[in-house]
């Protein structure tokens, strides 16, 4: 009897202690993963897999153009404003958390009895656009709030920005601002027009269905919103800059 509970006590033993290895396997992923794209530029992400799926399912067809690398240095800065201001204007002073727009986004939520709006930061964005894939489980948020934990980490603001406008959806197929620039205006981000670096802005939380180019009226309200934020928030542009 005492040989069984020995027999069972090893096997239950290995069985935890392979568990154990597992599960710290995996939480080490992420971190290596992240520590890769501080020296490599990661040409293609899970989401453009997902969305190839998403249309081969549907039936649908999907002009998915590879992604055009721009470096940090050759994006248009005011084009970055835009962003910045109308995605995270927090984005140089959090941890790629906000929680204070977390609370503000619950306060309005409970006070116009609607559901909470996104509250995403630019580092929340980046970590799903390049590592994970579109969607609303809690497997995803969570992984999403992981990810973001190592870049904030072990990456710099400036190439968490970098990765970000090289890989976000911003049209069916579309990734990045290199495709995104050809694609929706024929030409490369540094001959953008203003009203053109604007109109990319909008159409950021719904690039799928709304159009840079041709914008609806929805999109022009998205535009005059744009301008609005980045007239009011100046960019800290040396921040760019900073090591």
């Amino acid at each position: 009897m005492s040989r069984w509970k020995l027999i069972k006590g090893s096997r239950a033993a290995r069985i935890l202690m392979w568990t154990v290895v597992v599960i710290l396997v995996l939480l080490a992923i992420p971190p290596l993963q992240v520590l890769g794209t501080k020296f490599l530029n990661p040409p293609w992400s899970p989401m453009q897999i997902q969305r190839r799926v998403e249309a081969r399912l549907e039936s649908t067809k999907l002009d998915s153009r590879p992604i055009v690398w721009v470096p940090l240095a050759q994006i248009p800065r005011k084009l970055i404003h835009f962003i910045w201001a109308s995605e995270d204007q927090a984005f140089f002073q959090h941890d790629g958390f906000d929680f204070k727009q977390l609370r503000d986004s619950i306060e309005q939520a409970k006070k116009d009895g609607g559901k909470v709006r996104g509250s995403s930061t630019i580092t929340m964005q980046c970590a799903r656009s390049v590592f994970l894939w579109q969607g609303h489980s809690y497997i995803r948020k969570g992984l999403e709030a992981y990810y973001t934990f190592w870049m904030e980490h072990l990456l710099s603001k400036q190439r968490i920005l970098e990765l970000y406008l090289n890989h976000i959806e911003w049209g069916p197929g579309i990734y990045g601002i290199g495709a995104a620039a050809q694609y929706h205006f024929s030409k490369p981000p540094s001959k953008l027009t203003n009203r053109e670096m604007i109109s990319l802005a909008a159409i950021l939380p719904n690039p799928r269905k709304w159009s840079a180019k041709k914008p609806d009226p929805t999109v022009e309200r998205k535009i005059r919103r744009v301008q609005r934020l980045a007239s009011r928030a100046p960019f800290p542009e040396s921040q760019l800059t900073k090591n």
